[in-house]
């Protein structure tokens, strides 16, 4: 708005202390830039700066008025941001937040194809395997890989399931044989998955018979290619993703083991801040990201 405009030059010239620089960052001249803020001043009756021979200073009214303007000045440019979110869906900023192992495997190619699509989106990619509070972090859509949601408070798509599988490495099984029920499987001998610092619970099933295992304390951490490279040194088995495991199982670095007996498998979802409707921007990347997934070929969770 041109109205805000000798505000703005004002506050830039007062945080950068000078009327030359703050002509270079807004792009407007030296002199233009000295008649705004005299303009200013002759507008509110006071004088709001004071050229020094080193630097341009505050006067106490000055000081007051900055103090005044500039939260209104960001609340405006927020406002602003977010209009321009809402209605160009192929333009603007996207904070996007992934598990650790997935991001790292599947982001990259999306993501460049993603930005080949629309190349005025700008991407805030952050990588973490806990559960994030998306509206307190202030991200626009998370990417999760986790059992069915309970989460009655933030909007849940489910894209696909993914499986997972129990493997060992060969050193382990010729060690301490392969596991034919999960009756058999002590917790030293499970690497656990979890987030918090609780071990994991394994729900095997074979027709109309269920097992119960609790992993035990041995190693537990929070990111699936850790315990992956846990079980192909032979520390254990771990129950993982087939997408992490599957080239290892084609080299025979890693083996499945109790083949007879199935996991519940995972979801691969989106989920959302409590929108009303989503967001133009946020709409567009959650198409792309499903009809990726469709098209992508290299990514198949059930490949292995």
């Amino acid at each position: 708005m041109q109205d805000l405009k000798p505000i703005r030059v004002f506050l830039e010239v007062a945080r950068l202390q000078s009327f030359a620089a703050a002509s270079k960052t807004l792009g407007i001249t030296p002199a233009s830039v000295t008649r705004v803020i005299a303009r200013l001043e002759q507008d509110l009756g006071h004088q709001l700066l004071v050229r020094t021979t080193r630097k341009v200073a505050l006067t106490s009214v000055g000081a007051t008025v900055a103090a005044r303007y500039r939260p209104v000045l960001d609340a405006f440019d927020r406002v602003h941001v977010d209009l321009e979110r809402e209605m160009q869906p192929h333009r603007g900023l996207l904070s996007i937040n992934a598990p650790m192992s997935f991001g790292l495997r599947l982001l990259p190619g999306l993501l460049e194809s993603f930005k080949l699509a629309y190349p005025n989106i700008d991407l805030t990619v952050m990588l973490t395997d806990r559960l994030v509070d998306v509206v307190a972090e202030e991200c626009d859509l998370a990417i999760r890989l986790s059992e069915p949601p309970r989460d009655k408070s933030t909007i849940w798509r489910k894209i696909c399931e993914v499986p997972r599988c129990a493997v060992a490495s060969p050193v382990f099984l010729e060690r301490f044989g392969r596991p034919e029920s999960p009756d058999i499987l002590t917790p030293g001998m499970c690497l656990s998955y979890g987030a918090g610092h609780e071990p994991e619970t394994w729900r095997f099933q074979k027709g109309g018979l269920k097992r119960t295992v609790p992993t035990g304390p041995g190693i537990h951490s929070n990111n699936g290619d850790f315990l992956y490279a846990m079980a192909r040194a032979g520390t254990g088995i771990a129950v993982l993703p087939e997408f992490i495991v599957a080239e290892g199982v084609r080299s025979g670095v890693v083996e499945k083991v109790l083949t007879g007996w199935s996991l519940p498998s995972l979801w691969l979802s989106l989920y959302y801040p409590p929108y009303e409707a989503l967001p133009p921007l946020v709409a567009t990347f959650t198409d792309f990201f499903e009809a990726f997934l469709d098209d992508y070929d290299g990514f198949d969770f059930s490949s292995v």
